[in-house]
């Protein structure tokens, strides 16, 4: 029993790659309640509600499993937009997300893509 879990431990580590995408809670309140749904390479992963805050802004974190080729397609729909993201594992293994209300009124989703751990302050 103790072989099985050791080798289920390192299995873990070391056999499922993933890449870490967190989503930015927004502080400004006309995007509460705002619903994202998450692709990846055009199936439905997970679907996010942001909640706003009027403290610093919180972060909801998914992870994603890897393809042997490490590349794959992003997306997040906004209402009826699609944002579309490529990502490179491991290049760019932790990304984060941010919903942001242009002047216009309209919503536009930035990322960041980074191969290491983001630090919040």
């Amino acid at each position: 029993m103790k072989k099985f879990l050791l080798l289920l431990i390192i299995f873990c580590i070391f056999g499922c790659k993933k890449f870490v995408v967190s989503f930015e809670q927004p502080t400004n309140m006309k995007l509460d309640n705002l619903k994202l749904e998450v692709l990846l390479d055009k199936k439905k992963v997970q679907e996010i509600n942001l909640k706003a805050t009027n403290a610093m802004p919180a972060y909801e974190t998914v992870a994603l499993s890897v393809s042997d080729a490490g590349k794959h397609q992003l997306q997040v729909k906004v209402r009826d937009t699609i944002f579309n993201y490529d990502i490179k594992y491991p290049e760019e293994k932790y990304i984060m997300v941010t919903a942001h209300l242009k002047e216009n009124g309209k919503i536009h989703i930035g990322i960041l893509k980074q191969a290491y751990k983001y630090r919040f302050h």
